[in-house]
């Protein structure tokens, strides 16, 4: 089991430690390609340094684009409140990613759960 460091803005930060997001949605990049099953991540919140929380990883759900993980995921779980669904696309991931990454890389999908393990640096 590895652990990943990641940060989050406040909104996302807050919507996993809720448990309301279970799907962190990323590029397929290569710091993402060491993340497995069973690994935990550490997310630091970017806005208030001093939150973090510790999520296990439970499921991977790659894709080549965010139109193909937007039409096979629930949004409801990847951030999106319920009055924010009917107006969801994935150009919505185009603020944090161009295109071309998004094409050079794909897309994950990573499913977590929260676990209440104090964090340590290893």
């Amino acid at each position: 089991m590895k652990i990943h460091e990641m940060t989050l803005w406040n909104s996302p930060f807050q919507s996993i430690a809720s448990g309301e997001k279970t799907i962190e949605l990323r590029l397929y990049d290569e710091k993402r390609k060491q993340i497995t099953v069973g690994d935990r991540i550490h997310f630091q919140n970017a806005d208030n340094p001093a939150e973090e929380m510790m999520v296990e990883v439970v499921s991977l759900h790659l894709f080549d684009s965010f139109a193909s993980l937007y039409a096979h995921l629930p949004l409801e779980k990847c951030g999106y409140t319920k009055e924010e669904l009917p107006d969801a696309s994935p150009s919505d991931m185009d603020a944090y990613y161009p295109k071309e990454k998004q094409a050079m890389f794909g897309v994950i999908g990573i499913e977590v759960k929260r676990i209440d393990t104090p964090f340590r640096q290893q």
